[in-house]
């Protein structure tokens, strides 16, 4: 199975950057993995994105953000393209953030969207 980088659907900001590398640096992480970024059904809006450590499957598409090898599965691609992947360190909001230019509507959990 070749790897074919290819320009990134997705962005990462500096601090989803930093996250991201520090999950991968913990002593149980399996370097086989990729990042996955991805959609699924559900969500008070329709969809919810996905985004997680997985295997690479026969349908996704490969691209790498500052060393960091990401997965995407090519259906997944015309809902999350431009997408921007933030984490913040609030008080009162801890996590990953996504900005996607592709959503018509949103919520205000921040993972559910409609297009």
């Amino acid at each position: 199975m070749e790897n074919v980088a290819v320009t990134a659907p997705v962005v990462l900001t500096s601090g989803a950057i930093k996250e991201v590398k520090r999950l991968m640096s913990a002593p149980d992480f399996d370097p086989e993995q990729f990042l996955r970024v991805g959609v699924k059904g559900g969500g008070c809006s329709g969809l919810s994105y996905m985004l997680g450590f997985d295997k690479k499957e026969d349908n996704d598409k490969f691209f790498e953000i500052e060393g960091i090898p990401c997965i995407i599965n090519k259906a997944h691609e015309m809902y999350l393209a431009g997408m921007e992947i933030d984490w913040s360190e609030g008080l009162d909001n801890r996590g990953f953030t996504f900005a996607n230019p592709n959503a018509s509507s949103t919520c205000g959990c921040g993972t559910s969207f409609a297009v």
